[in-house]
């Protein structure tokens, strides 16, 4: 137990840094690690709360560059749909949930990157079914971040503001999903030993922000989530198989 707290430590403290540097990211990141350590139920509810810690402190920094009337228009339709996220979550065993969760992990790394998804995601419309699908994946698997930023390619949202914005709308979505999930089952001390590298991990990002580029913190950003990805779909294939 020792072990899986220290390694989850460490990969919590990786995604807050690249979730300060990039704006974006943190259960990107974590979800595999998470995922693998504690299983898709309990991983995903330790994240989704870990990421309202990241959000609460990410948001101080950010606050005069939110634009309101967008963020306000993704985050009611996600609101919404947050429930049945989770009633997805309770209804699918083990091995499923797995493949769910490593399918929602690649459709994340990949959706900002399809011309054809992005384009139709513009305009009041286009900001409804991005929210939606936003709170959906994020009661679901704790990752909403692919559908907002398919929405802020399709909508022209420049970078600086959505990146401040997305911070509102990911504490918005944690608040919901860890009000609908609950708390992680997991002994207090070590969550409380996780929410302390979340704040670690935002406070030397913030540092390390003036130097490293955003570039390299993505790119370390995506590899590191596509190794994630891929090893929790392997967990899902041989629980399904096996």
């Amino acid at each position: 137990m020792a072990l899986t707290l220290v390694l989850a430590a460490i990969a919590t403290f990786v995604a807050a840094v690249i979730q300060r540097i990039t704006g974006l990211g943190f259960v990107l990141v974590l979800v595999g690690p998470i995922v693998v350590l504690y299983g898709p139920v309990e991983g995903v509810t330790i994240a989704v709360l870990l990421a309202v810690v990241a959000a609460v402190t990410a948001v101080p920094f950010v606050w005069r560059h939110v634009e309101w009337r967008r963020t306000w228009w993704l985050i009611w339709p996600g609101l919404l749909a947050s429930p049945f996220g989770v009633l997805v979550v309770h209804l699918l065993p083990e091995p499923a949930l797995l493949l769910v969760i490593a399918a929602m992990a690649y459709f994340a790394l990949i959706a900002s990157r399809i011309p054809a998804l992005s384009a139709s995601l513009s305009g009041r419309a286009g900001a409804i079914v991005a929210g939606s699908a936003a709170g959906f994946m994020n009661a679901a698997s704790g990752l909403s971040g692919p559908a907002l930023a398919a929405y802020a390619v399709g909508d022209r949202w420049p970078q600086r503001r959505f990146a401040a914005s997305v911070q509102v709308i990911f504490l918005a979505f944690g608040i919901a999903s860890v009000a609908l999930r609950g708390l992680p089952a997991s002994p207090a001390e070590d969550v409380g030993v996780l929410v302390a590298a979340t704040i670690a991990g935002i406070a030397i990002g913030t540092i390390l922000s003036r130097n490293v580029s955003p570039r390299i913190a993505r790119l370390a950003m995506l590899a590191i989530a596509w190794i994630g990805a891929t090893v929790v779909l392997v967990r899902g294939m041989l629980a399904l198989f096996v």
